[in-house]
């Protein structure tokens, strides 16, 4: 029957056997793309074993992209093949007709506001270094540049491929099989990913204008996690800040726990061309904080960089780990990196951007104010935007030309019937400001 499959004569009925059977059915066509799994109640009756033992076998088809789950809807059989994506990345790749004139859907920065690359690239070195594979993997004068605008006083100090490559780096060294991790909901979908992957549990928190909530904190700190990740600023997708008066509150919600203090581990994504203060509970927690800054957003993507910092015994295992692997972050796109970092044209580029995001992101609100639909100003790029109906939303701004990116994957678990978008709203121009707002507030909660 479509959609469903014999599981009778199945003689493994772990969760990996029964993701198995799932898996072969789809791979050869038994089941096809867009089918409904059955119920975790229907294959767990049908093979007397415990729901739980089901839904630890749709976890694991999740795990490797083979399913999507719509929340009440059910568990799918994924549509769109993006094998190279993990499942919350391909809830994010846009769908629909071709030709939109905006795609605000992605979160990446306007590539007219990154800085010139070309002085950079001039007084980098014409041949490839040919230093040993032993060698320092930072820079000395990077090192430098780097420490003297670190937010507080770090034992030691790495280079990595970018904000997600730094958070994964710390996370396999604290997350085994079974272990909780405290992520932001709404929050970043990779990082939901990630733990599932690592064989981790996510805990949810909870967020207001102020960051997460410490009473939320308190909660999830009763799980007994391994971990917390957040974003201080800039927060993706709501642009909330984190203020020192939270990140204290914070502090001494971690301090009360009753068991081993978690580690924190920060990610500074937008550290460019936030106009907040840079912040990290690194200041008052620096022995259990790793902080993670990436100039991605403010620099360019394609640079794949990020520093990130804690602890010498957490740097130096995550050193000795990439050893093993890419071993260092090439010393010409570090090189490159330091170059934009102390020259003036670019400290100008970057600052002129960084402006530039924050006076769009005020007139877009401002022009939603006059619809009726009152918004916080958000740091940084993106926007959440609460709607009545988020595939009511997609298809009707899609109608007017404009992609956003739905708001489910952003969320962990059951989003209790509120629904949202996310637009990178940085990269709505003072000219198509009226035109985006006017479609924004056709679908957005008044």
């Amino acid at each position: 029957m479509r959609g469903s499959l014999d599981l009778t004569a199945l003689a493994d009925r772990s969760p990996p056997g029964i993701a198995g059977a799932f898996s072969r059915a789809i791979r050869a066509g038994d089941l096809s793309p867009g089918d409904r799994l059955p119920t975790v109640r229907d294959v767990a009756a049908q093979l007397g074993v415990s729901p739980a033992t089901v839904s630890a076998a749709w976890q694991a088809l999740r795990r490797t992209g083979l399913v999507v789950s719509r929340g009440r809807a059910g568990t799918f059989v994924k549509d769109s093949p993006t094998p190279w994506l993990s499942p919350r990345q391909r809830g994010l790749v846009g769908a629909g007709p071709d030709g939109l004139r905006l795609d605000l859907s992605r979160g990446t920065p306007d590539p007219r506001l990154l800085p010139s690359l070309e002085p950079a690239l001039h007084r980098v070195s014409q041949r490839a270094g040919t230093l040993t594979y032993q060698d320092e993997p930072v820079l000395p004068e990077l090192r430098e540049v780097l420490e003297s605008s670190w937010p507080y006083d770090a034992e030691a100090l790495t280079v990595v491929d970018g904000a997600t490559d730094g958070v994964a780096r710390a996370l396999e060294q604290v997350v085994s099989y079974g272990d909780r991790v405290v992520l932001e909901s709404p929050g970043f979908p990779p990082f939901f990913d990630l733990v599932e992957t690592l064989g981790g549990e996510v805990v949810p928190v909870e967020l207001d204008d102020g960051g997460i909530r410490p009473d939320s904190l308190r909660r999830a700190l009763a799980s007994r996690p391994v971990a917390v990740v957040l974003q201080p600023r800039a927060h993706n997708p709501t642009g909330v800040v984190t203020d020192a008066v939270r990140a204290q509150q914070l502090v001494r919600t971690l301090r009360r726990a009753t068991h081993e203090m978690p580690w924190i581990v920060e990610d500074d994504h937008s550290a460019g061309i936030s106009t907040a203060p840079d912040l990290s509970l690194g200041t008052w927690l620096p022995e259990r904080v790793v902080h993670v800054r990436s100039y991605s957003k403010s620099h360019g993507p394609d640079l794949r960089i990020a520093a990130m910092s804690g602890p010498a015994s957490m740097i130096d295992r995550i050193v000795a780990r990439r050893m093993l692997g890419p071993a260092w972050t090439s010393r010409m796109v570090q090189t490159i990196l330091l170059d934009l970092l102390t020259s003036s044209r670019s400290m100008d580029e970057v600052g002129e951007a960084r402006r530039q995001y924050f006076a769009r992101q005020r007139t877009l609100v401002t022009v939603l104010a006059a619809h009726g639909i009152d918004v916080p100003s958000p740091d940084g790029i993106n926007m959440w935007l609460p709607v009545h109906d988020e595939r009511a939303a997609l298809l009707h701004l899609s109608a007017s030309g404009i992609r956003v990116a739905g708001g489910t994957p952003f969320l962990a678990g059951d989003p209790d019937g509120a629904a949202f978008v996310r637009v990178t709203s940085g990269l709505v121009s003072p000219d198509d400001a009226a035109t985006v707002a006017a479609a924004l507030a056709e679908v957005a909660v008044r």
